[in-house]
């Protein structure tokens, strides 16, 4: 049986050949490069879900290099420290699943019987998510409208993606956790330093979320050193800068040699009220 459940009726989906069906026939096929599509077109009038192939192709190449190793370190250490025997995890906006595969990875060395699953509305992610690992369960699906069963996780990962509490305390069992990662005030500030001519440091969200309650928080302040236009590049194009900026202000960056800038992550765990 599938960790997912049908996004039309809410049952149980079981895998039939290279499809997953419910019991009232509602019918999903697999894609050939191992996810499945349980997200509800209908309910978006966008006509482009989620990150685009250059953004993913860029964020993979760049996180493979082990730039971020220190935040996807922070989010293992934590995992294991509130892993149960048996868990069933998922990561809320997975993209490419290099923390995803990672995590499944640490539980697993710590003794654990692990169901990973992931969901991102990029189905260009989930591509790429799909070739590290057989073994994760990925469902092109959004944060808001999960496919899982209430109560069915015992940990929600949620790193850089939109945050659903409603949705992370409708899966989560009642002694579950969710973890997530967020970027702090200077994350990257002299990188953005090399682009606008006015530049602010990030706004940070409030930690509280609604319906949950913070049991720890880890602040992670490194800096990055990149002495490549390659890596400076994709780095770039994996955040929304590059989106955002005109061509005259791209033009600062591939004209970059080397970049030093600082890398500030913050881990929160938080369990339900």
């Amino acid at each position: 049986m599938s960790v997912f459940v049908c996004p039309v009726c809410s049952k149980p989906l079981d895998k039939d050949g290279s499809s997953l069906r419910c019991e009232n026939r509602h019918c999903y096929d697999i894609a050939k490069q191992g996810y499945v599509n349980l997200l509800m077109s209908q309910k978006s009038s966008a006509k482009r879900h989620g990150d685009d192939k250059l953004m993913v192709a860029s964020r993979r190449d760049f996180l493979d290099k082990g730039y971020y190793l220190c935040l996807r370190d922070a989010l293992c250490d934590t995992a294991v420290r509130f892993v149960k025997e048996k868990v069933t995890a998922l990561d809320a906006g997975c993209g490419e699943g290099w923390y995803t595969y990672a995590i499944a990875q640490a539980l697993e060395e710590n003794g654990a019987q692990v169901r990973m699953a992931g969901i991102d509305i990029s189905k260009q992610a989930l591509i790429y998510a799909a070739k590290r690992s057989k073994k994760i369960e990925l469902a092109a699906a959004g944060v808001f409208n999960l496919p899982l069963a209430g109560s069915s996780c015992d940990m929600v990962f949620n790193v850089f993606a939109p945050c659903a509490p409603e949705e992370f305390s409708r899966v989560l069992s009642d002694d579950g956790v969710l973890i997530r990662a967020v970027p702090l005030e200077n994350h990257l500030l002299a990188f953005k330093e090399h682009i606008y001519d006015n530049v602010y440091p990030n706004k940070v969200e409030d930690f509280e979320v609604n319906g949950f309650r913070l049991l720890e928080k880890q602040e992670i302040r490194k800096t990055l050193t990149l002495d490549n236009n390659e890596d400076i590049m994709n780095l770039f194009r994996m955040t929304p800068y590059y989106y955002k900026t005109s061509t005259a202000d791209q033009a600062k960056v591939a004209a970059l040699a080397r970049l030093e800038t600082q890398l500030e992550f913050g881990v929160l765990v938080y369990s339900k009220i």
